[in-house]
């Protein structure tokens, strides 16, 4: 059974409550958790307004931009005659985007909101003028790290702001009306590349983005920051430290925890690298590169953890909220969730085309269902959650189990005969649970914490999420690898092109609609995905049961976690 509290009253007792108890006011709070802590008690209700409309502008962009961005990228490294970097290089842009998270954390706590958000928007504008200014490949290799890194530090930042600035009991809510411009944003993209290409050109694209996302992006942050000047005014942030010297730089590294964070990122890096890259080795998991990157990896997270509990002054996140019942199961919870999107997610815009006979477009809208799906499932759940107080019961009775559904459907559908609309009821049924779990584990990771760690625990729920993908797309390529061949071989008729069809997704729509060979290929397709969607089941149902072990802890009305004029 579930740990329910019994408090009825509109506030919960953090005194009576083990999951609240650190919610209480923290002293030792760093610089940039007093400072936006400030900024709330001296701002009005209509800053508060303005700041979400203009979070929900910034998503806006966000999300167009990563539609649009994905569409010229293909324009853009094909017109030059030197393509075999770009596959890499969007593997490490993402490792490296990943990992970022962790250092941006301690930046947020100890520099500021408005500092840390300004540093990631400088890495995304570059990153869009070296796309729009590129003469080569390598450049536009390099200019994808530094827009990556900046898109995913923005959306980071914008998080905790919204973790910053609600309520828990409001913060599902809150959390799920900054990502709805997602509802809109998927279907516009597309035209919006479509117009560029057919008028200025790529390099327009992301130069014209370059000039609008700086144009949302700042005025939150002067909004920020205007606050926290006035609280400073007013005596609510104590003044900035001395002069630069030695000493001012040894206490500063230990308040970031300098050590720790280069030994978990680094570590980290490495291993989401190996995950990444074996494929494209010719030895693949036997290559010296990928052992190597293994080896050191695992050693380095080793020498992280003994650093941490034995001998770091200050801590990255205190064990004991790592380990506390709910922030654990929460994060494993999001592993297995990103191994499980991972896994059957991998091949399937493939196989809509192959087996399904869908053409591009059609493909990316139904792979698309996920994003308009889940923001709008997570407003409806936000608002429940607001409602009840509880957001166990998310994961535990809608969320998991309908995702269970959707991804067992495909099972019984995967077959080329089946027809198209029970496809896209699957993918419908996978994005209406998709909002809420992510929503949940939100909830539940903050929900025992004090404010100084929420930007910290949100970047290690990012990671969790990221290491879990990883892992996933490794046992993707393995299944693929183990099993599509094989059914190949099973499936087509005598004297096929087994080894052009196997390694090209071209060569295999080069076969007409309706012959033997191409139905050969997407019996293979069904035969090689019902693994992987088995093994996505399972992962789905540890997942579930990693939800079972959460706390039902009430969400209180009073504020928690904020200060001030909060939503």
């Amino acid at each position: 059974m579930a740990d329910v509290d019994t408090e009825k009253r509109p506030g919960v007792d953090t005194q009576s409550d083990p999951e609240l108890a650190n919610t209480t006011d923290n002293e030792t709070a760093q610089a940039g958790v007093k400072g936006i802590e400030a900024a709330t008690a001296v701002w009005s209700k209509w800053d508060l307004a303005a700041a979400y409309g203009i979070i929900w502008l910034i998503y806006f962009v966000t999300s167009t931009q990563e539609v649009v961005v994905r569409t010229l990228g293909q324009f853009a490294t094909s017109s030059f005659a030197m393509h075999s970097l770009t596959a890499a290089t969007n593997i490490i842009s993402s490792v490296i985007a990943s990992v970022t998270k962790i250092p941006l954390a301690k930046i947020l706590d100890i520099w500021g909101r408005p500092q840390g958000m300004t540093l990631m928007l400088t890495f995304w504008v570059i990153g869009f003028v070296m796309m729009a200014a590129c003469k080569n490949v390598e450049t536009y290799a390099a200019a994808q790290v530094f827009s990556l890194v900046g898109a995913q530090g923005v959306s980071y930042c914008v998080t905790v702001f919204v973790a910053d600035t609600s309520s828990l009991r409001n913060r599902g809510l809150m959390l799920a009306f900054a990502t709805s411009p997602y509802i809109v944003t998927t279907w516009i993209g597309g035209p919006m590349a479509d117009a560029f290409m057919a008028g200025p050109g790529w390099r327009w694209g992301f130069g014209v983005f370059s000039i609008i996302t700086p144009a949302v992006v700042v005025p939150l942050v002067l909004l920020f920051a205007w606050n926290q000047h006035k609280a400073k005014k007013l005596g609510l942030i104590p003044p900035k430290r001395g002069k630069l010297t030695l000493k001012a730089v040894k206490d500063f590294a230990i308040e970031f925890d300098l050590l720790g964070v280069l030994l978990l990122v680094s570590g980290l890096s490495l291993l989401l690298l190996s995950m990444s890259l074996w494929s494209y080795q010719r030895e693949q998991w036997r290559a010296p590169l990928i052992i190597c990157f293994i080896v050191f990896g695992g050693v380095l997270l080793i020498i992280f953890a003994v650093y941490e509990h034995f001998f770091a002054p200050v801590n990255f996140i205190p064990l004991h909220l790592l380990t506390n019942r709910t922030v654990l199961m929460a994060n494993v919870m999001a592993f297995f969730v990103f191994v499980n999107s991972a896994i059957w997610g991998s091949y399937f815009t493939s196989m809509l085309m192959v087996a399904w006979n869908q053409s591009v477009t059609y493909a990316t809208y139904i792979s698309n269902i996920y994003r308009p799906g889940s923001c709008l499932s997570a407003l409806v759940i936000g608002y429940l959650i607001r409602k009840t107080r509880r957001y166990k019961w998310v994961a535990v009775y809608f969320s998991l189990p309908l995702m269970i559904l959707g991804v067992g459907l495909m099972i019984y559908f995967r077959h080329p005969d089946t027809n198209i609309g029970y496809i896209v009821m699957t993918q419908v049924f996978v994005a209406f649970a998709g909002g809420p779990i992510v929503v949940s584990a939100e909830i539940a990771m903050m929900a025992p914490l004090d404010h100084q760690h929420i930007a910290a625990i949100l970047a290690v729920l990012d990671l969790f999420g990221g290491v879990g993908y990883a892992v996933g797309s490794c046992i993707a390529a393995g299944i693929w690898t183990g099993t599509f061949r094989d059914a190949l071989v099973k499936h087509l008729p005598p004297g096929s092109k087994i080894d052009f069809i196997y390694g090209s997704l071209y060569s295999q729509l080069g076969y007409p609609k309706g012959s033997a060979i191409r139905y050969g290929i997407a019996l293979a397709y069904a035969e090689s995905q019902r693994h992987m969607l088995i093994g996505s089941i399972v992962a789905l149902a540890i997942a579930w049961g990693c939800a079972w072990c959460w706390r039902d802890t009430q969400l209180p009305d009073e504020k928690a976690q904020s200060k001030g004029t909060v939503a």
